[in-house]
C-alpha cells in the first residue's frame, strides 16, 4: 500500500512512503501520475480542486485551495489555507449513538482507594506549594526512594516554578491543580511541602482535599521547621508505612480513567495511532469507564463532531462555551485561532489546524460526550469528558492527571521522551519511529496499516491491562516524570 485515501469524498491521498515525481500511483481504483516528489506522510491531490474550494480529507474540509490544484500535485501549506473563523456558530443536533458493543470483560490489578477511585500505581508523591522548595522536594525524593518495601512503587517529586507572584484566577488555578494532584489515586501518600511566605498557602490547598484523602496527606512548612529535610523524611516514612499495607485487587475495566493525548503528530497520526486509541476509548467507555480528552485548541475545526455526541443540551452548551472561550483567549492576546500546526507537524505532513483536529479527535473514539470540565477540576462522570487545557504537551498531560487520569495514551509521529505524573503510554504512528526510538515508544501503531485497527487495538488493550496492573512504561523506566502548570495571569 503506497498511498491511502481515507474517505471516498476526499480530494487527497496520503503517501505511505516517499513517492518520486513521475510515479503512477493507484488510489481507490484511480491511477494518479505524481507531478512532484511526495514525502512520506504528505498528501497529493487525487481529484482536481479549483481555487477557493474546500479541500477534503476524512470527508471534511481541511482548508481552502489557494490556487487550482491538479491531480498528482503536492497538497500542503503552499496551496491550502485554513478556513477557521474566530467565532463558531454551532448547532445542537445530537446524533443517536450507535448500539454499544457488549462491555469488555477485561480486568486489571489496581489499587482501590477510600474514595472509590482506583489507582494503577502506589507511589508517594511530593508536591511543593511553590517553586522555592522545588529542589528541596527533589532532594527528599532522592533520599527516600532507594530502599522501599514491596508494594510501594516509588517516591516522586513534582517541582514547578509557580505558587507565588501570582494573582486572582491565575493563583487559584495553581492551587486547584496541585490540590487535585494530591487527591490522585496513583498516590498512596502525598507530602505537601511549603515554604511559608508564598501566595499559595498550604492551608488553601488542604481545604480543597476531601476528608477521606487526608489520612494519606502530610504537610511540612520549611520556614517553620527546625530541619525541613529531617521532618520531610519522617513524614515520608509514615506515608511509606501506610502505602506498604495497600494491595492490588482485581477490578473491571470500568475502573480505568484514561487520558488521551497527541504530541508531535504527523500525516499518519490520524490514520493509525489516533484511531487505535479511539478503539481503546470505545472499549473503556462501553465498559462504563471514563475517558478524558483535552487540547481544546486542537479540536478547532472538528468541534462540531464532538458536539453532536453530547448527551444533553447542558453538556453541549458547556462545550460551546469552552470552545468559544478558548478562541476569545487567543483573540484577547492578539493571536489567530489557527496558529497551529507546529513546525514539526508541518514537516510531518499536517497542513492546517482543521486537518490536525480531524485527526486528533479520533482519540475519543465514538464515546458519548457526557461532561465538560474546567481546568484543574476532577472527573465526575463515566463516558467522554472534555477538559479545559491548552495543547501544550506538558501542561495538558498534567491537567489530565490532575483530573484523575490513571494512565494517558499519547500518540506521536515525531517522538518525545516527555512523561507526566501517571504512566504515559507512547504510541508511534509509524514503524520507522518505533524502530528509531525504542527507548521512548511503548507501542507501534504503524502495524495498523498491515494488520488493521481491530487487531492492533486488541494488542494495545493487552498492553494497557499489563501497564494498569504494574508493568512500567518507557517514561517510568526513564524517570521522565514532571508537571507543568498553565500560567495565564501577570507575574508580580
Amino acid at each position: 500500500m503506497r498511498a491511502i485515501k481515507v474517505d471516498p469524498r476526499d480530494d487527497v491521498a496520503v503517501a505511505m512512503e516517499a513517492l518520486p515525481a513521475g510515479d503512477l500511483v493507484t488510489v481507490g481504483g484511480v491511477d494518479v501520475r505524481l507531478a512532484e516528489d511526495i514525502p512520506a506522510g504528505h498528501k497529493f491531490a487525487v481529484t482536481p480542486v479549483t481555487a477557493g474550494r474546500p479541500v477534503l480529507r476524512y470527508g471534511f474540509p481541511i482548508g481552502t485551495a489557494r490556487a487550482d490544484i491538479a491531480p498528482g500535485a503536492h497538497v500542503h501549506t503552499h496551496n491550502v489555507a485554513t478556513a477557521l473563523a474566530t467565532a463558531g456558530a454551532y448547532r445542537y443536533a445530537p446524533v443517536a449513538a450507535a448500539p454499544a458493543a457488549a462491555p469488555s470483560a477485561r480486568t486489571f490489578e489496581g489499587y482501590l482507594r477510600a474514595d472509590g477511585s482506583v489507582g494503577t500505581r502506589n507511589e508517594i508523591w511530593i508536591i511543593p506549594s511553590v517553586g522555592c522548595v522545588g529542589r528541596t522536594a527533589e532532594r527528599l525524593a532522592a533520599r527516600a526512594g532507594g530502599d522501599l518495601p514491596d508494594g510501594v512503587d516509588g517516591v516522586v517529586a513534582f517541582p514547578h516554578p509557580f505558587g507565588c507572584s501570582q494573582l486572582g484566577d491565575d493563583l487559584a488555578g495553581t492551587t486547584r491543580v496541585l490540590a487535585a494532584l494530591a487527591c490522585h489515586p496513583n498516590a498512596g501518600g502525598v507530602l505537601l511541602l511549603g515554604l511559608g511566605c508564598e501566595s499559595n498557602q498550604l492551608s488553601g490547598m488542604l481545604e480543597l482535599i476531601p476528608p477521606e484523602r487526608r489520612d494519606r496527606i502530610r504537610v511540612v512548612g520549611a520556614q517553620a521547621s527546625a530541619d525541613e529535610m529531617a521532618e520531610g523524611q519522617a513524614a515520608i516514612a509514615e506515608l511509606v508505612a501506610l502505602a506498604a499495607r495497600d494491595r492490588r485487587s482485581t477490578v473491571p475495566l470500568s475502573a480505568l480513567t484514561l487520558g488521551v493525548k497527541c504530541g508531535g503528530s504527523d500525516g499518519l497520526s490520524g490514520l493509525t495511532a489516533n484511531p487505535v486509541i479511539g478503539r481503546i476509548a470505545d472499549r473503556v467507555g462501553e465498559a462504563g469507564g471514563r475517558v478524558l480528552l483535552t487540547e481544546i485548541p486542537e479540536i478547532f475545526g472538528a468541534e462540531q463532531l464532538l458536539m453532536d455526541r453530547c448527551t444533553s443540551r447542558e453538556t453541549f452548551d458547556a462545550l460551546v462555551s469552552l470552545v468559544n472561550g478558548f478562541k476569545d483567549y487567543f483573540v484577547r492576546n492578539g493571536e489567530p485561532v489557527s496558529e497551529n500546526p507546529s513546525p514539526g507537524n508541518i514537516r510531518g505532513g499536517i497542513t492546517t489546524l482543521e486537518e490536525k483536529s480531524l485527526g486528533a479527535v479520533q482519540k475519543g473514539g465514538h464515546v458519548p460526550v457526557t461532561d465538560v470540565l474546567p481546568y484543574a477540576e476532577r472527573v465526575r462522570r463515566a463516558g467522554l469528558t472534555l477538559l479545559e487545557a491548552p495543547g501544550n504537551d506538558a501542561v495538558s498531560t498534567t491537567a489530565l492527571a490532575a483530573a484523575g487520569a490513571t494512565m494517558t495514551l499519547f500518540s506521536t509521529g515525531r517522538g518525545t521522551p516527555l512523561g507526566s505524573p501517571v504512566p504515559t503510554v507512547k504510541i508511534a504512528s509509524n514503524a520507522a519511529l518505533a524502530a528509531a526510538k525504542p527507548g521512548w515508544i511503548d507501542f507501534d501503531a504503524g502495524a495498523v496499516l498491515d494488520d488493521g485497527l481491530d487487531v492492533a487495538a486488541d494488542r494495545l488493550l493487552d498492553r494497557i491491562v499489563a501497564i494498569a496492573s504494574g508493568a512500567r512504561t518507557r517514561n517510568e523506566v526513564n524517570e521522565e516524570r514532571a508537571i507543568a502548570i498553565w500560567k495565564r495571569g501577570v507575574t508580580l
